[in-house]
């Protein structure tokens, strides 16, 4: 009989372990190379495997939208409001902003222009001392021609003068001219009502100018046939109405004593229009020729 080769190797093994099954080894070449598993899950799996990119590890997301992004919390003081939660604010330059109207501050000597606050430096000390000398100028003068003082012609001299120069109701005239000067004057040197105390000057300054232009043929500037002093204190006379007399006067308190406007312009027009036709319709000469 033929012997089974199958019976040698049963045989070994019952010789070496005593029974079948139990005589072999085991080995790490009986099994094949183990695998990680891939980043993409195969179909059907219900899982991903291990990253490999920087865009796995946003759970398959490129731009990096897989997560939620973390805002961190700002502290804040209670009862303290953000600015941010309040729209931004144009301050605008109309009639009605608040921002935008300037005032002033006569207690201070302060121009409040807005939220921005503007000093007058010198500007005060200025008007004062332009309001002396024009209210001493005309002080003086119009005391000669009323009371006769300092070598003045008085007002029997004055009405002399103005019934030659062929101005008519000559004698109101010069009662009018000569308290005109002595009020304007001294209301100007003390800063009170002074638009109108300016506006008197101009007026009767108007006149002496047109006075002293008929007495010489043409265009006459230059002293002392000129007319240089009644030009130069009629603009200042001007220059003080449309100014204010600044702080440093009775008017100081008065908002257009440092801010004047309209006000001030209607008395600078009544001022020039008084003179004027105080010489229309009581001379009537035309002084430019």
């Amino acid at each position: 009989m033929r012997k089974d080769p199958s019976d040698s190797s049963d045989k070994g093994a019952v010789d070496q372990g005593g029974s079948p099954g139990y005589g072999k080894v085991s080995s790490p070449y009986d099994l094949p190379t183990e695998r990680f598993p891939s980043a993409t899950p195969s179909s059907g799996s219900a899982g991903k495997g291990l990253p490999h990119t920087d865009d796995e590890l946003d759970h398959g997301d490129a731009r990096g939208a897989g997560l939620p992004t973390e805002q961190i919390p700002a502290y804040r003081e209670s009862g303290v409001s953000d600015v941010s939660d309040h729209p931004t604010h144009v301050i605008g330059a109309g009639s009605g902003s608040s921002l935008a109207a300037a005032s002033s501050d006569s207690r201070t000597g302060r121009i409040d222009d807005g939220d921005v606050k503007i000093g007058r430096g010198t500007l005060d000390l200025g008007l004062l001392a332009l309001r002396l000398a024009v209210g001493a100028t005309a002080l003086v003068h119009g005391l000669q021609k009323l009371t006769g003082m300092w070598n003045g012609p008085g007002l029997d001299g004055f009405e002399e003068v103005l019934a030659n120069s062929g101005f008519q109701q000559a004698k109101l005239l010069a009662i009018l001219g000569a308290i005109g000067e002595v009020a304007g004057g001294a209301l100007l040197i003390l800063g009170l009502l002074t638009p109108l105390a300016a506006a008197s000057v101009l007026a009767v300054m108007i006149n002496a100018w047109a006075f002293r232009q008929i007495a010489e043929p043409g265009l006459e500037y230059f002293a002392p046939a000129g007319t240089e002093y009644e030009t130069l204190l009629g603009v200042c006379a001007g220059v003080i109405i449309l100014t204010g007399p600044g702080r440093l006067s009775l008017d100081g308190r008065r908002g257009w004593a440092t801010r004047p406007f309209i006000g001030s312009f209607v008395a600078l027009i009544l001022g020039i229009a008084a003179g004027v036709c105080v010489w229309i319709f009581l001379n009537g000469a035309n002084p430019l020729i």
